[in-house]
């Protein structure tokens, strides 16, 4: 018994010093791996990178920029129903234990002593705190080195922070595949979705994919992602945090994803999303761009924009067309699964209806094609094959472009396309209703050209064309591409000789004017458009309907390049205009952009406007770091309410750069202009426009710019590569720009009344005979108009020509009524 009595003491006095020991050797080991343990008090400040997203004026969503797509959620903000699927899943005994589960740690054991040797990755333990210390503060190295610092992390962390806290850093942070960090992003990005929309099964789905995103696919794996989504319905159930009829209808749901896209959300606005993305990252850089988590509401009108595109883009096809067929993209070999061979061709994502085909068969009276198929979500081609015909209806315009035929129209499908022949196809229509299963034949045109849609009182960007294709050239046409504005580039020349002196009525001589150039240049000799006609003496306003060149070469030799300089530096059309006199005919380079912000500084009364994408840009925490509207509000902040105050005044200290009336004056030459001029084909807007067309030397380019008191819009039509247009009249801005500013403001001014332009104070409205700019007599109303005039100025009551050579070639010197409204160079008495 004693011998029992001292064994079992012995026994007593090992254990307890194996016990000191092995508490000794865990303290040792807590201390070794505490010393390089990382800080985990940054998690209090953590900013995670967050997308940046660009919406429209009316909210929504133009792009999206980030190199983690993620939405940042508090957890007051996250569904029960969401956070319950992730626990279910994840962590069910969250809100129980202090950052490690033990008893999932006695299951991995074991699990891991059965798998030793075996080359199998060990199965995992860690709760959800373990994972935001592993995911935060760690790396993905397996080893028990890391996991004893996982858990001696997350006991500190579970210390620290709430719970709450703990799970709004995991929910946020998570990668759940596609390209998607966090359960905001990743529901937009499966879905289409909010959090707060989202269904059992939906919710189920996301919080099966912590572990494995790329395994749980929904295409490529999508019957393992179905089992591994109902195990987490069977979770949910089994914890009592759904109904049992609910995980049953959520088992039963099909897996359907919906893939969201990257690029702009907004049809049509690609131009523009991509011009805000190079704005902000010029102000922020790329740090922010697309991890600060800013939120940019854009001036985009997203209806205007629609119209803008759909008329540009159809003014760019009518003329391509009128240039004939230029033949297929390319052939395609249609023995065996043409459409696996179709679908490996880049197509246009963005022209859409038109959509890629390839030509079956043909005959005389029709051809049937395969149109491209889509792809799946994992990216395999889809097994349906949709085709169509397109019969002599179809073809109707395709006339040769080239080649002995050119110009002549197709008799025969057959002639026009055959078997293997790539090309773009939408459907047809007739009387406006589309032909069922018949399709017209389509050629991406070879011109280009952009617009600019903006509102004249803010400067505002309010559409934005840049070409016909973003997918096809990323280009933009409107702010990058610099082009010679021709003849739209005069109204900023008159404006600078009106607001220095010269009346709507002074009278300039149309003749033929011979310029040397100097140091060996030669003599240049302007001409009109119509080669050799001239009209002698004319008024500024008859000189800016008809484009007169010669008239604008003597008004700019009367006021001098400099000044004509420095008004296109005030309108911002160009930064320093040489001193030639081509210049004054829009022989300088400038762009789309540039011209509709000059145009609409015309038609606000002459104040500066900067042109602008952006009305405001936040912080990822809601707070305003720029905003684009810089006038003051005074009264507009109204604490307790309306009280009768009066009512609050904007302030408006933006610079005058061409006095008021001076801008309203040159807005009722550019009415003309539209009302008996080169731009008539806008009067069909049946709403005041005022504007001017421009065509460059050998119609290289074609322009309209334009405005009504509520939209500026500038259009240019032409080869990236500039060549002719064109001959004659068919190839001048009033036959391909201003039919297209006609349709776009037919249909964006299609709710606006039919206000004129404002008068403003001190303006003086007399009648004078629209031919000579005199007064018109008593009674005197045919061919006669009202006409504006400053103070102190007036409209001549008779005239005598001056400067007129008799036969010796003397000038005469006869007088001329100092108010008569004519100018005379001086020196010389010859009439300008």
């Amino acid at each position: 018994m004693r011998l029992l009595v001292r064994f079992m003491g012995f026994l007593f006095a090992a254990g307890t010093v194996l016990f000191l020991v092995g508490v000794g050797a865990v303290a040792g080991l807590i201390w070794h791996f505490s010393k390089d343990l990382p800080d985990y008090s940054q998690l209090q400040d953590y900013e995670p990178p967050v997308m940046t997203r660009v919406h429209a004026v009316d909210g929504s969503l133009l792009g999206e920029y980030a190199k983690e797509r993620r939405l940042y959620l508090p957890i007051q903000a996250v569904p029960k129903l969401v956070i319950n699927a992730f626990l279910a899943a994840e962590d069910k005994n969250f809100y129980e234990h202090g950052g490690i589960d033990y008893t999932g740690m006695a299951r991995a054991g074991l699990v891991y002593i059965q798998n030793y040797g075996s080359n199998r990755r060990p199965q995992g333990a860690s709760t959800i705190t373990q994972q935001v210390a592993k995911n935060f503060l760690l790396t993905n190295e397996v080893s028990f080195a890391r996991k004893i610092k996982e858990a001696l992390l997350a006991m500190r962390i579970e210390k620290t922070y709430s719970k709450d806290k703990i799970l709004e850093l995991y929910l946020n942070e998570i990668y759940l595949g596609l390209g998607a960090y966090g359960i905001a992003a990743a529901s937009l990005v499966y879905f289409d979705k909010s959090v707060n929309e989202l269904t059992v099964a939906e919710a189920a789905y996301l919080a099966a994919l912590p572990k494995m995103p790329a395994t749980l696919h929904p295409v490529r794996n999508r019957d393992r992602a179905i089992e591994r989504r109902n195990y987490v319905v069977d979770r949910l159930q089994e914890n009592g945090w759904i109904k049992q009829a609910d995980a049953e209808k959520a088992r039963k749901e099909p897996l359907a994803v919906t893939n969201r896209a990257n690029g702009a959300h907004t049809f049509a606005g690609e131009y523009f999303a991509e011009e805000v993305r190079r704005d902000i990252f010029e102000r922020y850089g790329e740090k922010k761009l697309y991890e600060g988590g800013l939120s940019v509401r854009t001036t985009l009108d997203p209806k205007i924009q629609v119209m803008a595109r759909k008329t540009m883009v159809t003014g760019l096809v009518n003329y391509d067309e009128q240039q004939g067929y230029r033949g297929a993209m390319s052939k395609l070999d249609i023995s065996g699964d043409w459409g696996v061979k179709l679908a490996e061709i880049k197509s246009l994502s963005d022209i859409s209806p038109w959509r890629m085909a390839v030509v079956l068969e043909t005959s005389d009276q029709s051809a049937r094609i395969g149109f491209q198929p889509g792809r799946e979500l994992g990216g395999a081609v889809s097994k349906q094959r949709e085709t169509g015909l397109i019969t002599l209806d179809g073809i109707k315009w395709a006339r040769a472009a080239a080649g002995p035929a050119k110009g002549r129209a197709a008799s025969a499908v057959s002639q026009v396309l055959q078997p293997g022949d790539v090309i773009y196809a939408d459907p047809l229509y007739k009387d406006g209703t589309p032909v069922e299963g018949q399709y017209r034949l389509r050629q991406i045109p070879e011109v280009s050209g952009a617009m600019v849609v903006m509102d004249p009182l803010t400067g505002r960007v309010l559409a934005m064309v840049g070409g016909f294709s973003f997918d096809q050239s990323q280009f933009n046409r409107a702010t990058q591409a610099y082009r010679q504005p021709g003849s739209s580039f005069k109204p900023i020349v008159y404006s600078a000789a009106l607001d220095n002196g010269y009346t709507p009525s002074t009278v300039v001589l149309d003749a033929p004017i011979e310029i040397d150039q100097g140091q060996g240049a030669g003599v240049w000799r302007p001409e009109n458009f119509s080669s050799g006609k001239f009209q002698g003496p004319v008024t500024l306003r008859n000189a800016l309907r008809q484009s007169l060149n010669t008239v604008t070469v003597r008004l700019a030799q009367d006021i001098g390049m400099p000044l004509i300089g420095e008004y296109a530096r005030r309108f911002g059309v160009y930064d320093e205009l040489p001193n030639y006199l081509s210049y004054a005919l829009g022989a300088g380079e400038t762009t789309a952009m540039r011209m509709v912000t000059a145009y609409s500084m015309l038609a606000n009364g002459g104040r500066r406007v900067k042109p602008t994408l952006i009305d405001r840009i936040q912080d990822r925490y809601g707070r305003t770091i720029f905003k684009h509207d810089q006038r003051e509000c005074r009264g507009c902040d109204a604490p307790g309410g309306w009280k009768s105050q009066t009512e609050p005044q904007l302030i408006d200290r933006r610079e005058q750069v061409l006095d008021s009336m001076t801008a309203y004056q040159i807005t009722e030459l550019m009415e003309g202009v539209v009302q008996a001029g080169t731009a008539t084909v806008v009067k069909e807007v049946g709403k005041p426009i005022a504007g001017k067309t421009g065509t460059t030397n050998e119609a290289k380019d074609a322009w309209f710019v334009g405005f009504s008191p509520d939209v500026a819009v500038a259009i240019y039509m032409g080869y990236d590569k500039p060549r002719p247009l064109g001959k004659g009249n068919a190839a001048t801005g009033g036959h391909l720009a201003a039919p297209i500013a006609r349709d776009f403001l037919k249909l964006a001014l299609a709710d606006k009344q039919a206000v004129p332009f404002k008068v403003p104070a001190g303006i003086k409205l007399v009648r004078v005979v629209a031919k000579t700019g005199m007064r018109a007599g008593p009674g005197e109303t045919g061919g006669t108009i009202l006409e504006a005039f400053k103070p102190g100025t007036a409209p001549p009551d008779n005239y005598s020509v001056i400067g007129v050579a008799d036969a010796d070639g003397r000038a005469s010197q006869q007088q001329q009524p100092p108010d008569s409204g004519f100018f005379m160079r001086p020196g010389t008495g010859g009439l300008y």
